[in-house]
């Protein structure tokens, strides 16, 4: 949800903002009619039940009566009256909040109007390797990790449908690894490490964003009324739903590792090999809680965290800036990591950092107390690791003797372990 005050003042940003996005800006006209028919109707409903309340006195101050019994008839007209304007206005704020909460996040400047081909790659970081020049041909990720007994996706859908998978032995020891690293990693930038709730609220989900026009990439139990998360940055947004929290020290950082679960509705024949886009996978999201002026700068941090992790597993990566008609509702400026994937000869994303303001702590209502009073909070999330970076990882660091070799700051994590290959673990 947005400031409607902002609105009210700057309504030419917002209708930028949603030309940018590709989205209806007639949108902004139409919900300030509907404020404004909402505060007519509000103050008809208010003027009418003071001078009830201002009646009603005078009918209980009256003496006589038959002139009492007047009043009592007149005052069930002035009943009637005002039951009906609280209608009018009950109906005038509901067709207001429904008005309100289809408008997107308004961006930031100098986020890149237009839709995905319209993102803007900022920096390249890393070479990718010439396999060419090493005398060999790289397998794809699937490949090694079945010649690795790292992956099975055939049983992962013979139990569970397509887009679904096993990691087993090396496979499953470098995803925990890999995670285990981001979660130090963040908390050593002080992110508090939290496992959170993958079931969730309706309000929660919706107080997110992710119940607008995404909301068909979300499992929901009908019979319960629960939605399955798809990234722990839900549950972490709804940890302070309805609260005032103290950001005086600072700002509030959790870092989130949880199971995700995502449909890929319209995504029917894409990436159906392996496990780039796949169902159900792991995560470890950092998330921010900070006051408004310092979410740009904090959104930059998250970001450089990113490219950290990205350097430390020896991935090239490109950093894109997130064109708006790409960005989702709750998203003010969003950046993307890319690692190279070699099979593919492209670029594929591994993270995004979002900055949304106070998009989602308006919805869950959550605010910061200061010194004129309380206002909602900036909340801003970042992904520092996935399932998803096996792919680049073993990519990348194949070897012609089918090992793959393990970066370095991953040793640790797995062992000491420098390699590993058909016959097992390599160490030094």
């Amino acid at each position: 949800m947005i400031d409607i005050q902002q609105l009210r003042d700057h309504p030419e940003a917002f209708k930028a903002s949603q030309r940018a996005r590709g989205g209806d800006e007639s949108l902004v006209d139409e919900i300030l009619a509907a404020d404004s028919a909402r505060r007519s109707a509000l103050t008809a409903f208010e003027e009418a039940r003071a001078e009830q309340k201002a009646f009603g006195k005078k009918v209980a101050q009256e003496k006589d009566t038959e002139a009492k019994a007047a009043l009592v008839a007149q005052a069930k007209t002035l009943s009637d009256s005002v039951k009906a304007l609280q209608a009018e206005s009950d109906e005038a704020d509901f067709a207001f909040e429904a008005l309100v909460a289809k408008l997107p996040n308004l961006i930031i400047d100098g986020v890149p109007p237009g839709g995905e081909e319209d993102s803007v790659e900022l920096r390249r970081e890393g070479t990718p390797r010439d396999f060419s020049a090493e005398g060999f041909e790289p397998q794809d990720h699937l490949a090694l990790g079945e010649s690795l007994r790292a992956i099975d996706t055939q049983r992962g859908a013979k139990v569970s449908g397509a887009r679904f998978h096993y990691l087993t032995g090396f496979g499953a020891r470098l995803e925990l690894a890999l995670l285990t690293m981001a979660m130090d990693t963040a908390e050593a930038a002080g992110f508090i490490p939290v496992i959170t709730p993958t079931l969730v609220k309706p309000e929660i989900m919706a107080g997110t964003g992710f119940l607008g026009e995404h909301a068909d990439e979300v499992y929901r139990l009908e019979a319960d009324d629960l939605f399955l998360v798809g990234t722990s940055e839900v549950a972490l947004a709804g940890y302070y739903k309805d609260e005032i929290i103290d950001l005086t020290d600072g700002p509030i950082r959790f870092g989130g590792w949880s199971s995700c679960y995502r449909r890929e509705a319209g995504s029917y024949g894409r990436d159906t090999r392996g496990i780039i886009r796949v169902h159900q996978f792991q995560k470890v999201e950092m998330f921010s809680y900070v006051p408004v002026e310092q979410a740009e700068d904090e959104h930059q941090r998250m970001l450089a965290l990113q490219e950290d992790m990205l350097a430390r597993c020896e991935l090239p990566y490109r950093v894109i800036d997130i064109a708006a008609g790409d960005l989702g509702d709750s998203a003010a400026r969003k950046y993307d990591c890319e690692a190279w994937v070699p099979t593919q000869d492209t670029y594929r994303e591994l993270t995004s950092t979002s900055n949304c303001t106070t998009f989602q702590a308006r919805r869950l209502k959550i605010r910061e107390r200061g010194a004129d009073g309380t206002r909602p909070v900036a909340t801003l999330n970042g992904t520092m690791a996935n399932t998803r970076w096996l792919v680049p990882l073993l990519e990348n660091h194949q070897q012609a003797d089918g090992t793959v070799r393990i970066p370095a700051a991953l040793q640790p994590y797995l062992g000491g372990m420098t390699a590993y290959g058909p016959d097992g673990p390599v160490r030094a």
